[in-house]
């Protein structure tokens, strides 16, 4: 058994002006082998992370992370490593590329199949960090069990599942394994929207309240994991 994520580009981009972006940082996948050491990093280990996950991360294995004609394949594989029964990989840009603000481009195709949740997300940078005050911003999930419904959220200490006061919205895309898609972010001092192929389905504002709703006027950085 097997679940395959693929990723044909990346791109951030910071905001000029209202209309205008400038490139900042992208892999688009023009080489072989590992991902590039200079963009991203491994977390590591099997404890579930919070969310009960059955796979161990593992870093530096072409099976479950490597670049080939032109996409990044993300791969988890049902075996034994220490004490789970499934590895995965999640890969993140933290200490070499952290943005505040800006717009992300993710160009990917979904796995399908009960069990697999692929997510391409953020969370604050800030050191120490702590979830759910420091933010996340979550601009695609998909869980197995309910195929082609794709998921956008923000979380900070006031708006989170734990408590059950999560901001979130959906959108169905039927062919989500077969097609490559656009995952997009795009946020600044008053809003983080999120959206699919250029449309924002997704919006969240800032209530100029306090820390606790709006957490993101600090860095942030990718994370891309199954």
């Amino acid at each position: 058994m097997r679940y395959t994520y693929i990723l044909l580009a990346l791109l951030l981009l910071s905001k000029l002006s209202a209309q205008e972006y400038k490139l900042v940082w992208s892999d688009e996948f023009n080489y072989t082998g590992l991902p590039d050491p200079t963009k991203w990093s491994y977390m590591i280990g099997g404890h579930g992370w919070g969310n009960n996950e059955l796979q161990y991360y593992t870093e530096q294995k072409l099976k479950n992370s490597r670049v080939e004609n032109g996409n990044l394949i993300i791969e988890a594989h049902k075996e034994k490593i220490e004490n789970m029964d499934y590895s995965s990989v999640r890969l993140v840009t933290k200490g070499k590329g952290d943005w505040k603000y800006g717009k992300a481009e993710i160009k990917a195709k979904l796995p399908k199949g009960l069990g697999s949740w692929p997510a391409i997300w953020m969370l604050g940078s800030k050191e120490p960090f702590e979830w759910p005050d420091d933010g996340e911003i979550d601009i695609m999930e998909h869980v197995g069990y309910d195929p082609a419904r794709v998921h956008a959220s923000i979380h900070s200490k006031k708006y989170n599942h734990v408590i059950g006061t999560q901001k979130t919205d959906n959108v169905i895309i039927d062919d989500f394994a077969e097609n490559f898609h656009t995952y997009q972010v795009e946020w600044d001092e008053e809003t983080v929207k999120v959206g699919v192929d250029g449309i924002w389905y997704f919006t969240f504002q800032n209530e100029h309240s306090s820390y606790e709703a709006w957490p993101f006027d600090n860095p942030f950085h990718l994370i891309l994991n199954i």
